[in-house]
């Protein structure tokens, strides 16, 4: 009985091989129907892959291409400022006004400046003050002193522009006309830096009036 059941075991195992070499040959047949088609989907796969990698090495190459251009550009535009220099920005000074009197008559220059309302004195000169000799006071020169020192007064207290009032004796019985100082005081003040506004003439004129000296002829010399 053993030796039979052996036998009919010994058949079966056959046939388990046979199945075995029958699944293996399908299998072949369909891995080599589908290679194809997997060989083709490889190719296009490593197709994409070979151009992804082109594209990454051309990234690469033209990003360090463009930092060097910036380089490049970096120097010129900051040589652009040497060749071209910027206008240098100018501060507004403040400006301040005042009023200078001039009293110039045949003895004396008198020169006083105020403020714009006039009450308000910030410096006082004469040609008396500048010269010894009592008839070297109404000189062009003296007065040209005077004008120098009030300048330089000025200066240190902040005005940078004057407006000039000229002034003679006048009146009913004086002269209509300024002396030898006032011309001078002013060539002065205008070589000195200071801006000069306007400039007046403010003698005293009558009208009319009191009757004035020399009698009904006249002066006679």
């Amino acid at each position: 009985m053993e030796k039979e059941e052996t036998k009919q075991k010994k058949p079966r195992k056959k046939q388990d091989k046979e199945t075995e070499e029958g699944k293996t040959d399908s299998k072949k047949k369909e891995t080599a129907a589908a290679s194809p088609i997997e060989a083709a989907k490889e190719s296009k796969e490593l197709k994409e892959s070979k151009s992804k990698k082109k594209e990454k090495t051309k990234t690469t190459e033209a990003a360090p291409a463009e930092a060097k251009t910036e380089e490049t550009a970096a120097p010129t535009t900051a040589a652009a400022p040497e060749s071209a220099p910027e206008a240098p920005q100018v501060r507004r000074t403040r400006e301040l006004w005042g009023v200078l009197h001039i009293y110039s008559s045949k003895n004396n220059t008198i020169l006083h400046v105020t403020d714009v309302t006039g009450s308000e004195t910030l410096s006082i000169k004469s040609g008396g003050m500048m010269v010894k000799s009592q008839r070297e006071e109404a000189s062009p020169y003296a007065a040209m002193q005077a004008a120098l020192r009030i300048a330089e007064d000025i200066k240190d207290k902040g005005i940078t522009g004057l407006h000039i009032k000229v002034r003679a004796p006048g009146g009913h019985n004086g002269p209509r006309y300024p002396g030898k100082g006032a011309q001078s005081a002013i060539r002065a003040i205008s070589r000195s830096g200071l801006v000069i506004g306007r400039i007046e003439d403010v003698t005293p004129m009558p009208f009319g009036g009191c009757r004035p000296k020399g009698g009904k002829r006249g002066r006679r010399v």
